[in-house]
C-alpha cells in the first residue's frame, strides 16, 4: 500500500481535481446500487410494498391522499423514484462490468493469438474485426441480442435477457481490444525474453498467457474503463428501445423509457432523476477513462 501511495500514478492522481472528484462521484454511485437494500426507502419492485394513490407524487411534496412525501417524487404506479434509480442502477452497472470483462477476456484472447501466430489465423480474425467495425456497435449489440433471443425458449426469455443482454454488447466491443492486444504482441514478441522462454520448450500458449499477456495489460485497463461508461450508456439505450433488460428488472435505460412518456405531461421528474443519474455514472467513469490514458502515457511524462 505504501509503494501505491508513493508512486507516479497515485500523484497524478491526487493533483487532478478532475480524476479526484469523478472517483468520488462514481465511488458514490456504485457504492449506492450496491447497497440499494439498506440505502433505498423501500423496495420499489415488490408488489407488496406499492400503493397506486402515490402515483405521480412531484418531487418533496405531499401526496394529497396518503400526505406521504418522497425525495425524487414517484412514478405512475407509485414506486419512489430515488428507489428506483437505486436498484435500476445495480442492472445497469452489473451489464456494463460484466458485458466489458466478457469483451476483454475475448479481446485479449484472439489479440495475442492473432499476434503471436500470424498467418491464416491473424488474418481472419483481422479482418472479422475490420468487417464488425464498419457497423455501428449498438446496430451490432441489437443484431446479437435479437439472433440470441429469438433461439431462447420463450418460457426463459425474461431469465434470460440480461445474460444475452451481456453477450450482445461484449461482442459489439471486443475488436477494440483484440486490435490493441495484437499490436502490442507484435512488439513483445520479437524480444529476447520471448526467445529464451522459446529455448527453453515453453508452449505457446504458456508464452502467450505467462510472458506476453502481462506486458501488453496496460492499454488493456484504459480501454477496459472508457469501454465500462460506453457499456453502460449501450444498455441503457438498448433497454430505451424495448429490446433490453426486461420490465421485472428495469435499468436507467428503461427507467427513462418510462419516464419519456410522462415528460409532456407535467411528470418532468420520473424522467430527469434517471437521465441525471445515467449522466454523472458515464460521465465520471469516461473521465477516470481519460485521466488513466494520459498518466500511463509515457510521452506524457
Amino acid at each position: 500500500m505504501r509503494r501505491f501511495l508513493d508512486s507516479d500514478l497515485f500523484y497524478s492522481f491526487r493533483t487532478s481535481p478532475v480524476a479526484v472528484v469523478s472517483f468520488i462521484v462514481a465511488a458514490l454511485l456504485v457504492l449506492s446500487a450496491v447497497f440499494a437494500p439498506l440505502v433505498a426507502p423501500t423496495n420499489p419492485f415488490d408488489p407488496a410494498s406499492l400503493n397506486l394513490m402515490n402515483g405521480f407524487t412531484a418531487p418533496m411534496a405531499p401526496n394529497d391522499f396518503t400526505g406521504e412525501s418522497f425525495f425524487m417524487g414517484t412514478d405512475d404506479q407509485g414506486r419512489d423514484v430515488f428507489s428506483t434509480i437505486l436498484y435500476g442502477m445495480r442492472i445497469s452497472l452489473f451489464v456494463g462490468f460484466a458485458a466489458v470483462l466478457f469483451a476483454m477476456v475475448l479481446g485479449i484472447f484472439l489479440g495475442l493469438l492473432s499476434g503471436y501466430v500470424g498467418g491464416w489465423t491473424e488474418t481472419i480474425i483481422m479482418r472479422a474485426a475490420d468487417v464488425q467495425l464498419t457497423f455501428p456497435s449498438i446496430l451490432v449489440a441489437m443484431l446479437i441480442f435479437g439472433v440470441a433471443k429469438g433461439i431462447t425458449p420463450v418460457e426463459y426469455r425474461d431469465q434470460m435477457a440480461i445474460w444475452v443482454l451481456i453477450l450482445a454488447i461484449g461482442l459489439s466491443d471486443w475488436v477494440q481490444f483484440a486490435r490493441v492486444v495484437r499490436g502490442a504482441t507484435l512488439v513483445e514478441k520479437s524480444k529476447d525474453y520471448v526467445a529464451a522462454a522459446r529455448l527453453i520448450g515453453r508452449s505457446p500458449l504458456t508464452i502467450m498467457l505467462r510472458h506476453i499477456m502481462p506486458n501488453v495489460l496496460s492499454p488493456v485497463l484504459v480501454i477496459a474503463t472508457i469501454s465500462l461508461a460506453l457499456a453502460i450508456i449501450a444498455e441503457a439505450t438498448l433497454s430505451f428501445l424495448g429490446v433490453g433488460a426486461p420490465p421485472t428488472q428495469p435499468s436507467l435505460g428503461t427507467l427513462i423509457r418510462i419516464g419519456q412518456g410522462f415528460l409532456f405531461s407535467g411528470e418532468w421528474w420520473i424522467l430527469l432523476f434517471p437521465a441525471a443519474t445515467l449522466l454523472m455514472l458515464a460521465l465520471s467513469v469516461n473521465l477516470l477513462g481519460d485521466w488513466l490514458r494520459d498518466a500511463l502515457n509515457p510521452r506524457l511524462k
